[in-house]
């Protein structure tokens, strides 16, 4: 349901100071009671236990900010590849959805809002075009941007759904404020779980060299780990589109 005055309306229930008031439903609850009203030439007396407010349905759209990790590593340009694909194809999905998709990647000494949430795929083509990679991983940095672009997001509409996809080893090695880099990331973590923002973690550390940093990210966050065979197109995007679903 919505306090939104743009949405669907299913029902009344009785006014409860929400100005979303509901004429109709109002004089069918006043009229049973006109015969015991004092109505002094008037056709209809509506009292105040009468008046009764719209309750709305409104489908609210998704904000889907992957947050991806584009420092150096000899897989780092397929990862951005595969994230590049399924951004461009939920926002297929999104048409009639309201959905919006962004993109947030670290590198170097910082991370950088590549695409603000939008529901345009043409945009997102031209700004996905070239995706920087190399250098450190300034992960809180990323987790930073994250969180204040999907607080800011449903500051704007309470409504909207925020979901955050972290594709990490979970090895930060830069920090913002001078603690160390995983003490932090674990922080600003923790900050996007005290926001209630579900998230999902996939894990791109090479089976064999993986010390777990990642899982403890997604504990931390409260959300699922997944440990993709190959990140690939197919599997990023049936495993963000699965999480969506069951949403």
């Amino acid at each position: 349901m919505t306090k939104r005055k743009d949405g669907h309306y299913m029902r009344a229930v009785p006014f409860d100071g929400h100005w979303d008031f509901a004429f109709d439903a109002t004089l069918r609850q006043a009229a049973p009671y006109q015969c015991h009203r004092r109505r002094d030439g008037v056709a209809l007396v509506v009292e105040r236990q009468d008046w009764q407010r719209k309750v709305r349905s409104r489908r609210a759209g998704n904000v889907i900010l992957f947050v991806v990790d584009a420092s150096w590593s000899m897989a780092a340009s397929n990862r951005m590849e595969a994230t590049k694909g399924a951004i461009l194809s939920l926002l297929m999905d999104a048409y009639q959805r309201r959905d919006r998709v962004g993109l947030v990647v670290f590198q170097n000494r910082r991370g950088r809002v590549l695409l603000p949430p939008t529901s345009s795929v043409e945009l997102a083509q031209k700004v996905l075009q070239t995706i920087p990679v190399g250098g450190k991983t300034p992960l809180s940095h990323g987790l930073y941007l994250a969180y204040q672009l999907l607080t800011a997001a449903r500051r704007r509409d309470p409504e909207v759904m925020p979901f955050l996809i972290l594709l990490t080893d979970g090895a930060g090695n830069v920090s913002m404020a001078g603690l160390p880099p995983q003490e932090e990331a674990l922080r600003m973590a923790d900050a996007v779980t005290r926001a209630h923002i579900p998230a999902v973690v996939v894990n791109v550390e090479h089976p064999e060299f993986d010390r777990g940093l990642a899982r403890e990210l997604a504990v931390a966050m409260q959300a699922p780990c997944y440990v993709l065979p190959t990140l690939r197109l197919e599997t990023l995007l049936t495993t963000v589109r699965k999480e969506i679903a069951s949403r």
